[in-house]
């Protein structure tokens, strides 16, 4: 049985493994790079080493020394995270050389679902459907451009070993087919050192559905649901939800047992999703797969109530699923939103920088994975994320009031951070109603604009939440003297409805 797992990964997802960890009595060890000697993962953990310089190919993505480390500290496991080595074969591959095991699928998995050409060859014989478009990469432009006007105007042009939105191009008019091949060629080899790309016909009003699943090393395979993923950036999700509000039951059923055909047909073990796209007549077709811990997994837990970490771990020690599909019912409904540390109103430009102060949302139904802290500086070596808000009710609607209100809350100064654009997600009425597509943010561009009055707003807030952290401290220090100064104060900061936020 595992007794010490490795956590290969920093941040908000490393601290999320260690929690469960600790939960199951199993002992925890961190790996850091030189700039996250003071990353609150390093802190958590029950042990941590230092594995190499800020850059991530010489820390993060360089396994043979996270091998080395899990080897001399005994970890009988390595959980990737999310991001990394989470989805790299060759990972999974020294993990199982050296006897050590891999919180995840085997190289086999990895490998078919991670190539988008080779999986689509292998959802289609599995019989789930797929976007109608190329069973093989596309050889040059002449190629490109004779596929294209077979399948129809408009397609999209993706990496075969993409994802992330990179080396994706939409193709909308004839004279866009070549410079749009070329440049996603071009993204492709940059981003993964392959330039194979491959085409799909693009679905208008598309919607991004994801189905959660767990499989174990026996052959049994459940689906938890699914998550709705359409509020995306440049391809990039920004808000999650579930249950999504356009399904019905029997369609959920559907894609349900499509998720799991999916999984099986390439043997998967562990937790995994699978991700479709959906027109507004809710037809879908599989997108890809993920063959790892999502990073709004979350809202599944709170909507199913299972630990998918926990179950990851159950799962690496060979033991068999504990659930049953018919166990698994959906209760309330769950939205998580990701915090960066960069500017929505300057083209969403990063924004590291030392945290002066920050102050968590609190409350019924409020769950918040972060890894940030007074006077903790975000580097800029990786990505921005600060920290994943979610929010639970009985139904959509209270889900929606209890975001607003601990968006409202959740300030954090001295780094530009993206809590307001989310806010503004939250207000808009079509968001509201739910029947948004991926083209949500593009769509409501001067409705997610920052208002004037917005930044002044947030300042008194900032303020206030920092003066109530000092005059607290102060009265704890000074004792019942320091009330009068305490008072005068807060007279000094007069704006009831930021003060009524709090």
């Amino acid at each position: 049985m595992i007794k010490k797992i490795l956590i290969a990964n920093r941040g908000e997802i490393a601290i999320r493994v260690m929690r469960s960890c600790r939960e199951m009595g199993i002992r925890s060890v961190a790996v850091y790079s030189e700039a996250d000697r003071a990353s609150a993962h390093v802190q958590y953990a029950d042990e941590a080493y230092c594995i190499g310089p800020a850059a991530s190919n010489e820390s993060y993505l360089n396994y043979e020394k996270i091998i080395s480390v899990a080897k001399e500290t005994g970890a009988d496991a390595i959980h990737p995270g999310y991001g990394f080595l989470s989805e790299n074969a060759e990972f999974s591959n020294r993990c199982k050389e050296e006897g050590i095991i891999f919180i995840g699928p085997d190289a086999h998995a990895i490998n078919t679902m991670g190539d988008k050409i080779t999986a689509r060859k292998t959802m289609i014989a599995a019989g789930v459907p797929v976007v109608p478009g190329t069973a093989k990469p596309i050889i040059d432009l002449d190629d490109a451009v004779e596929t294209i006007h077979k399948i129809g105007l408009p397609v999209m042009v993706k990496a075969s070993a993409g994802g992330g939105g990179k080396g994706m191009r939409l193709v909308e008019k004839e004279e866009d087919i070549i410079s749009s091949v070329k440049a996603a060629k071009s993204e492709a080899l940059a981003a993964f050192g392959n330039d194979a790309v491959y085409v799909e016909k693009y679905i208008d009003s598309p919607h991004h559905i994801e189905f959660q699943i767990l499989a174990d090393q026996h052959g049994n395979c459940i689906h938890l649901f699914e998550r709705e993923c359409s509020v995306q950036r440049r391809h990039q999700k920004v808000v999650e939800e579930t249950p999504s509000p356009i399904m019905r039951p029997d369609v959920r059923a559907e894609m349900g047992r499509h998720a799991v055909a999916a999984a099986k047909a390439v043997n998967y073990a562990g937790a995994g999703t699978i991700e479709f796209i959906t027109d507004d007549d809710l037809n879908y077709y599989f997108l890809e797969m993920n063959t790892r811990l999502q990073v709004e997994h979350p809202i599944t837990e709170q909507v199913v109530g299972v630990d998918l970490v926990r179950e990851q771990i159950h799962i690496a020690n060979g033991e068999k699923l504990r659930f049953r599909q018919e166990d698994l019912t959906q209760h309330g409904h769950a939205i998580e939103v990701r915090v960066y540390a960069e500017d929505p109103d300057n083209n969403f430009m990063p924004s590291p920088g030392k945290i002066k102060h920050i102050h968590l949302p609190l409350g019924l139904g409020i769950r918040h994975d972060g890894y940030v802290y007074d006077g903790y500086e975000i580097p800029i070596y990786y990505d921005p994320m600060i920290s994943k808000l979610v929010a639970w009710g009985n139904n959509r609607q209270e889900a929606i009031q209890r975001m607003k209100r601990a968006l409202e809350v959740y300030s954090i100064s001295g780094v530009k951070t993206s809590i307001p654009f989310l806010l503004r997600i939250m207000n808009v009425p079509d968001f509201q109603k739910g029947g948004y597509t991926t083209h949500f943010i593009q769509n409501h561009t001067e409705a997610l604009k920052k208002p004037e009055e917005e930044h002044e707003e947030l300042d008194d807030l900032a303020a206030i939440v920092s003066l109530v952290h000092h005059t607290n401290n102060l009265l704890k220090a000074a004792g019942p003297a320091a009330s009068s100064n305490h008072e005068s104060a807060w007279k000094q900061f007069g704006r009831k409805k930021a003060v009524s936020r709090l």
